[in-house]
């Protein structure tokens, strides 16, 4: 018998109130925008080859600090979990960029469409119509399947923690080749032709290099100073650096769109609804149709879930700043993800949580433990300080 008692792990203060954090960013970013207006377009007048440096650096270590924090080396177990992997792939790469386009077609496109008014000119010179920006973010925003944050999301759900690192790896290398031409077409579609060149570039610049540089960063680190300094240290100086660098960046973008924001303030709301819309169907189509026809445990089907309705919008707000501008209506549509991401996950978690019973290998009863690794089972402390015992597999 393994009898052992982890103390519970919590948000992070940045994470815990990302909401709060996001919201004081665009009253900032309005209060900048009316009072010193200049500031953003100074800031971002320092550029090489049209790529703001101020917005480059900040982007980076946005993606950065997520990137070192994957064990690649976990991808090679994937083959030992098929059927989950395949779905959260199915889900993200399948599913969500169509279901996306679909939806946000429907309510910015049709039902919308009327309430958004006005044009404006891209960072290509092209001069478009906004609700047509704000539909192209909101795809750029779908296609990008969640990262990190998802680990938290997986862990307040009692689901399996070592594959959903292994969904986050592969989904990471995945969107290195299939994100820019997928964003391309859907792009496109929509009226917004984007050279796809455009975006392999800005998934180089803000996906490419921070994976590898993550990955040389992690494996020097490891080797040289060891896996207790790399995991105690290392790992919780640059935790912070990653929703920092997001928010600096967010009253950029809140700084030029500023006057929009305060001439619509419903424009927020009208962008959230499909993004919102969207989720809940990804995420009910395989938690409670896919993951139990493909017979998963409960453990399993929650971290395929999460990461299927969550999106990367650190990659997405990187991509619309690079190819539309700063401040496009596209921009603003990723930002809008940011708002409504944490309490929507945590919405998530609780229907997971009530709804286990649906499963027959559900581990979340009483005098029961959830399982954490692929290899093995743990016993976890609740918050209620319940301590389980389990056997070892």
């Amino acid at each position: 018998m393994a009898n052992r008692s982890i103390k519970s792990k919590n948000l992070s203060f940045f994470e815990k109130y990302l909401t709060v954090f996001v919201f004081a960013c665009i009253i900032l970013g309005i209060l900048l925008g009316r009072s010193v207006p200049e500031l953003a377009v100074t800031l971002d007048s320092y550029t090489v080859f049209n790529v703001s440096i101020p917005i480059a650096i900040a982007l980076f270590f946005m993606v950065y600090p997520i990137m070192v924090k994957i064990d690649f080396g976990q991808v090679l177990k994937a083959a030992k979990t098929p059927r989950p992997v395949g779905l959260t792939l199915f889900l993200n790469w399948v599913v969500a960029p169509f279901s996306t386009f679909l939806i946000a077609w429907f309510f910015l496109g049709y039902l919308f469409a009327g309430l958004l008014p006005g044009t404006e000119i891209i960072a290509t010179g092209q001069e478009i119509e906004l609700w047509r920006s704000y539909l192209a973010g909101v795809i750029i925003l779908g296609i990008a399947p969640c990262t990190a944050m998802v680990l938290m999301w997986n862990y307040l759900a009692r689901g399996n923690d070592g594959l959903t690192l292994i969904m986050i790896a592969v989904n990471s290398l995945v969107m290195v080749v299939v994100y820019a031409p997928l964003a391309s077409f859907l792009s496109g579609i929509s009226q917004v032709p984007l050279p796809w060149e455009t975006i392999a570039f800005s998934v180089a610049i803000y996906v490419f290099l921070p994976l590898v540089s993550g990955y040389y960063t992690r494996r020097w680190i490891i080797k040289n100073r060891g896996w207790e300094w790399f995991e105690k240290k290392f790992l919780r100086f640059i935790q912070p650096v990653s929703i920092i660098a997001l928010l600096a960046t967010l009253i950029l973008l809140f700084t030029f769109k500023g006057e929009v924001i305060a001439d619509n303030p419903l424009t927020i709301f009208w962008i959230a609804v499909p993004i919102f819309v969207n989720a809940i169907f990804v995420y009910a189509l395989s938690y409670f149709f896919l993951a139990r026809k493909l017979k998963l445990s409960y453990e399993d089907a929650t971290p395929a879930s999460m990461i299927g309705a969550s999106n990367h919008f650190e990659v997405a707000i990187a991509t619309t700043i690079l190819i539309f501008g700063l401040g496009s209506g596209a921009a603003l549509a990723t930002v809008v993800g940011v708002l409504i991401e944490v309490p929507l996950m945590l919405m998530l978690v609780a229907i997971s949580k009530k709804y286990c019973g649906l499963y027959a290998k559900c581990h979340l009863g009483e005098e029961q433990c959830r399982v954490v690794t692929l290899d093995r089972g743990i016993c976890e402390e609740e918050e209620e300080k319940m301590v389980c015992d389990i056997d070892d597999k």
